[in-house]
């Protein structure tokens, strides 16, 4: 008697079809793979390749006669926080704790766990916003960026949105020239003082940050404007 698809033969009786060692998941190496159950329902001798392999982390995923396809995505529990997005590189039950969060937007990752994702443009090197100017970030999550905004110092009113503002502080507004003379402020930056110039009107007489001295008595010029024998007498003097 010859076990069917088998070499057991037995001369004068029937044979025993079916060992121990025919139990096709004890083969070695392991017909499964990590992560997933192996099950013989026939051992008999001529019952080979009907084992199956079921995935531990979801059992309703199996294959017959050889390894199931098994995942699991760490992913999918979410275990990055909000704004940030996760990747799990590789998804075989066997393999935990190598996903990845990273911070949308940006090259902040942290492996295996949520990343602390919070930057203040404020804070950049160079500083965004130009000399006479207040940085504020609303938000310093890491997926917000370019919200942050400048404001003058000078006038709180005039601000800008992801860059600096165009502040002007015009030295001459205060009409630190006296009557008669010119003023000119040819940087009105905040961080500019002190640079303004009067000029006496009509005249090269230019003073650099505070009133001119605008006096011009006609009499003293050369040569003298009256004649021998006159006296001369400017009532006047401004320039």
């Amino acid at each position: 008697c010859t076990c069917t698809g088998t070499s057991i033969v037995v001369t004068g009786g029937p044979a025993t079809c079916t060992n121990d060692y025919l139990h096709e998941c004890k083969a070695t190496p392991a017909p499964c793979g990590t992560g997933q159950t192996c099950n013989d329902p026939n051992t008999a001798a001529n019952m080979l390749h009907d084992f199956t392999c079921t995935c531990d982390n979801d059992n309703s995923i199996m294959k017959t006669d050889g390894p199931a396809t098994c995942t699991k995505d760490e992913c999918t529990s979410k275990p990055c926080g909000t704004g940030q997005d996760c990747k799990d590189p590789n998804t075989s039950p066997g393999s935990t704790g190598d996903y990845t969060c990273t911070c949308t937007g940006t090259s902040i990752v942290v492996k295996g766990g949520p990343a602390t994702c919070t930057t203040d443009e404020c804070k950049a090197t160079p500083a965004p916003c130009g000399t006479g100017q207040t940085c504020n970030d609303p938000n310093t999550a890491a997926n917000k960026l370019h919200d942050f905004t400048c404001t003058c110092d000078s006038d709180n009113s005039i601000k800008k949105v992801d860059g600096p503002a165009t502040c002007a502080k015009d030295e001459c507004t205060a009409k630190p020239c006296g009557t008669g003379q010119d003023c000119k402020d040819p940087n009105p930056s905040p961080s500019s003082t002190g640079d303004y110039t009067c000029t006496c009107t009509g005249t090269s007489i230019v003073v650099t940050g505070g009133p001119a001295t605008c006096t011009n008595d006609e009499c003293k010029a050369t040569p003298a404007p009256c004649g021998t024998g006159q006296t001369c007498n400017d009532p006047n003097t401004a320039a």
